[in-house]
């Protein structure tokens, strides 16, 4: 099973390639991951990679869930996959991502990567440099969560 931890800086040239991070690259290598899945995050204003293996996951978890005879649901999906772009990493372990998803979340050159469970988030590095959740109400949702 995949898993990513960490969150590496890194720059996008002036294409919008970006060196995917060594510690990344390597578990992808390992788990022979032979694309990568980007599409804007559902609830938070960044991009997520997603494994080969993990969107397919992704994908027939949705799939599982919808009736493809109700209208609102196919939208839904239509809507999920729409906002996806396939990616495959260069010889150098390089992404390209494209100009409409850099402009999506505010990315001009300077991101932060960060391992997210099976996945991997990419951030504008100014959005991560204060935390996301006040820590007094991090440390009170946690306790909530674990007790």
């Amino acid at each position: 099973m995949l898993q990513f931890l960490g969150n590496i800086e890194a720059k996008a040239d002036a294409k919008g390639r970006i060196f995917v991070p060594a510690v990344f690259r390597k578990r992808l290598q390992g788990a022979d991951e032979e694309f990568l899945v980007l599409r804007k995050d559902i609830f938070q204003d960044c991009l997520v990679l997603y494994p080969g293996t993990v969107w397919e996951n992704e994908i027939e978890a949705l799939r599982s869930r919808l009736n493809k005879w109700n209208k609102e649901q196919q939208q839904v999906f239509r809507q999920f996959v729409l906002d996806a772009e396939r990616l495959e990493m260069d010889a150098n372990g390089r992404i390209l991502i494209p100009r409409r998803y850099m402009v999506l979340v505010g990315i001009e050159s300077e991101v932060r990567f960060l391992g997210v469970d099976d996945t991997i988030e990419i951030w504008a590095k100014e959005k991560l440099e204060k935390p996301l959740v006040d820590p007094d109400e991090f440390s009170e949702r946690l306790q909530e969560l674990m007790s």
